[in-house]
């Protein structure tokens, strides 16, 4: 099975990227460009910071600037699609607030949600892809102990079903020593296994300045040997990006030593043969 559980619905009569479409009809759009892919099964997974509802969980400008819609419009356009019988999933993309967990959850509960992503886009209130504040500011080795530290307590807060892009601390592609990189890699994954988390493995990466995908192998490996279920996607902000580039994504993800992917119901997973 192919399923892609990372996307964001976009406007067709825009190339802005962040000009969103929480309509049923963008639904539609997505699903007929995932089949066109060979995509059997989506989850939408807007971002979090997107819904007014959410607005006192943030005070970064980026964040709050974006927050301007309401939650009801996706939510609905969603639902329709699987009442419809379509297949899709209601998702969100949930970024990590460390001490605002229970907030963020209480925010969130009233919706029927399938699956949650928990992203890292800024640690200690310094971007991590937007632009390279953290690596910038903190060193290269500081800014990826920060940033595996807090990929490991989003897994132990027990909000996410998997972690999104699990090393997007890479993409400017500066990185430490090979060693360093091995340790923290080990390190995270004996924090995520037994949690129940899984991981994603994204191909958004083959779009950005480092040009691989997420996680970098040796991480991928080392969740594998603890048992760490994996979730896979796009990362598309359009449909032209739907589905793109998963044959690699699942050669990876073989290499590896999985064989499986999850899907989620009910924000509960279960899986399925992979590929």
């Amino acid at each position: 099975m192919i399923v892609d559980y990372h996307m964001h619905p976009r406007s067709s009569a825009s190339d802005d990227l962040e000009a969103t479409d929480h309509s049923l009809e963008a639904v539609e759009r997505y699903v007929e460009a995932a089949a066109s892919a060979g995509v059997d099964e989506i989850c939408f997974t807007e971002h979090v910071y997107y819904f007014t509802l959410t607005r006192p969980l943030w005070h970064i400008n980026y964040e709050v600037e974006h927050c301007v819609c309401e939650i009801e419009l996706y939510v609905s356009a969603v639902l329709q699609a699987k009442e419809r019988g379509l297949p899709v999933k209601l998702g969100l993309e949930v970024d990590f607030v460390l001490g605002r967990e229970r907030e963020t959850s209480a925010l969130l509960d009233a919706y029927p949600w399938d699956f949650w992503l928990g992203s890292i886009h800024y640690v200690d209130d310094r971007s991590v892809d937007g632009e390279p504040e953290l690596v910038d500011a903190v060193g290269v080795d500081e800014a990826w102990r920060r940033y595996f530290d807090r990929l490991g307590a989003a897994a132990e807060s027990g909000l996410f079903d998997s972690l999104s892009h699990p090393d997007l601390v890479k993409l400017w592609g500066r990185r430490p020593a090979p060693e360093r990189e091995q340790t923290l890699f080990e390190t995270v994954a004996a924090r995520i296994a037994g949690t129940g988390t899984c991981i994603e493995v994204s191909t958004a990466g083959l779009m950005r300045p480092v040009e691989e995908i997420y996680p970098d192998p040796r991480l991928l490996a080392a969740c594998c040997a603890l048992d760490v279920p994996v979730t896979m996607g796009s990362d598309a902000h359009g449909v032209a990006r739907v589905g793109a580039d998963l044959g690699r994504a699942v050669e990876l993800m073989r290499s590896a030593g999985y064989e499986t992917v999850t899907v989620f119901d009910n924000r509960r997973g279960r899986q399925v043969p992979l590929g």
